[in-house]
């Protein structure tokens, strides 16, 4: 008889032990994926103040638009939670359609070989970021699924592990992406 309670502890030790390496091994992976997220969103952070400039320099009077697009990218960049910088990505992203609507007006802008290389350096990086999200949500769909699995879901909780958010778009940016192209 405690030859069998001793295996059955050893059993329910193993898998503990296995549950908790391969909780651990998602939410590295999930970090890991953020990390590559927040990589891009400092690539585009650098663009913008180019971008900006160039425009100003055939559209000085717009200033409004400028200020917009400056205040989005401050707060995307001091946001502090995911769901902070998903919400201040969002609004940067808004931004910056705006100032492509400005860019529109002006032919000779669109025309500007620095103004085309920015844009297209920040379509790139769009389409990076936009990798990095579907990689970093399915990190997150994997270590939710796991939190959420039984028998897993009895010790996650206890070992401190919780569910995390995907990064979403907000409804009217996902159907209107940013515009690059003229």
């Amino acid at each position: 008889m405690i030859i069998i309670i001793l295996i059955v502890l050893l059993a329910l030790a193993l898998w503990g032990v296995l549950t908790y390496n391969r909780l651990i091994t998602l939410r590295n992976r999930t970090d890991e994926s953020w990390s590559d997220i927040d990589v891009q969103l400092k690539r585009r952070y650098d663009l913008i103040p180019n971008l900006v400039n160039t425009v100003k320099g055939y559209a000085a009077h717009e200033s409004g638009v400028f200020e917009k697009v400056t205040e989005a990218r401050t707060r995307a960049m001091s946001a502090g939670t995911p769901d902070a910088r998903v919400e201040a990505e969002n609004a940067l992203s808004g931004t910056l359609k705006s100032l492509f609507a400005v860019a529109e007006n002006y032919p000779d802008l669109k025309a500007n070989q620095g103004f085309l290389e920015l844009q297209k350096e920040l379509s790139d990086t769009e389409n990076k970021i936009q990798s990095a999200r579907r990689f970093f949500n399915a990190n997150v769909r994997d270590f939710n699924t796991q939190i959420e699995s039984f028998p897993t879901n009895l010790a996650a909780p206890a070992l401190g592990f919780t569910k995390r958010d995907f990064f979403e778009l907000e409804e009217e940016a996902a159907k209107k992406p940013v515009e690059v192209s003229f």
